[in-house]
């Protein structure tokens, strides 16, 4: 089985790539296939003129299929590098407590140094990770504050409870949307129990 590793991971690549990439995967077996067909023909004709031809236009299939195979492994090694590096870089981030940026990704390629020449791509996902941190945090935040507040208040409307809310907490003006889905929720929750 050891043989076949090749074979299975470009297919797991293949699986995981886009559709665009799929078919474009399909029309070169198709023409090598026309072109064996040829091939066959024009030696049963022996026309050596078309075989000559024929052969060129399998060569340059075969090519076009290893480079369409390459592109394929290309874009997977892309995406698995984004992913694995997104998932240490979060780890990372959690274990350091650290908010500045460049500090980040200094440490990061120091205990990393394997990505030093990913510098670009540490700080954007680095970027990336913190804001999702801060909104992550910002809504357990509202959460929180909204739950406690529903519980003390117990009013049964909706929209009392986001404009009383907002009068208390005006920093939360803009996220009425999110307050109010939030209170939806809580209130269901504290209704169910």
């Amino acid at each position: 089985m050891p043989r076949c590793g090749r074979l299975r991971s470009f297919i797991r690549e293949y699986k995981e790539s886009g559709r665009l990439e799929k078919w474009s995967f399909i029309p070169p077996f198709a023409i090598l296939a026309l072109e064996i067909i040829l091939i066959a023909h024009a030696f049963m004709l022996q026309e050596i003129f078309v075989i000559l031809l024929t052969l060129i236009l399998v060569i340059i299939s075969s090519i076009e299929i290893i480079l369409v195979s390459t592109e394929i492994h290309e874009h997977y090694k892309c995406l698995n590098f984004d992913r694995v590096l997104t998932i240490r870089l979060d780890d990372f981030i959690t274990e350091t407590k650290e908010i500045n940026v460049k500090k980040i990704v200094k440490d990061f390629i120091e205990l990393h140094p394997e990505y030093k020449a990913n510098r670009n791509e540490i700080y954007h996902t680095t970027c990336q990770i913190l804001e999702t941190h801060r909104e992550e945090a910002f809504e357990k935040e509202i959460s929180n504050k909204l739950t406690k507040y529903i519980r003390r208040k117990k009013k049964a409307n909706v929209d009392e409870i986001v404009e009383s809310f907002i009068k208390r907490y005006p920093k939360y003006n803009k996220y009425r949307m999110e307050i109010y889905e939030k209170s939806c929720q809580i209130m269901a929750n504290l209704n169910k129990k």
